[in-house]
């Protein structure tokens, strides 16, 4: 979880620099995170795992237009999609 120490903002900088950087250099980007709102907002697909032994519960696209923005967190879209995610969290019990 490389910006799970950080404070509300400097994460979101971070998360924006991120993507600024991948948009110029197109490589593969394994982030790991916690947050599944960031991981909706970075990625281009969500790999959901359980808990220990860790598994794959679900692979979700996170196809949201290019270049994003935090505006993009507010589209109905975005909370569909991070909702579907709790939702396996939930199942798994990693959501009380």
């Amino acid at each position: 979880e490389p910006f799970g120490a950080l404070d509300a903002l400097t994460r979101e900088q971070m998360n924006l620099e991120l993507l600024r950087i991948w948009s110029k250099r197109r490589k593969t980007v394994l982030f790991i995170t916690h947050s599944i709102p960031e991981a909706v907002f970075l990625s281009d697909r969500v790999i959901v795992f359980s808990d220990r032994p860790g598994r794959v519960l679900a692979d979700i696209g996170s196809d949201f237009e290019r270049p994003r923005s935090l505006k993009t967190m507010e589209s109905p879209e975005f909370a569909r999609t991070v909702g579907r995610i709790r939702e396996y969290m939930e199942a798994e019990g990693g959501i009380d």
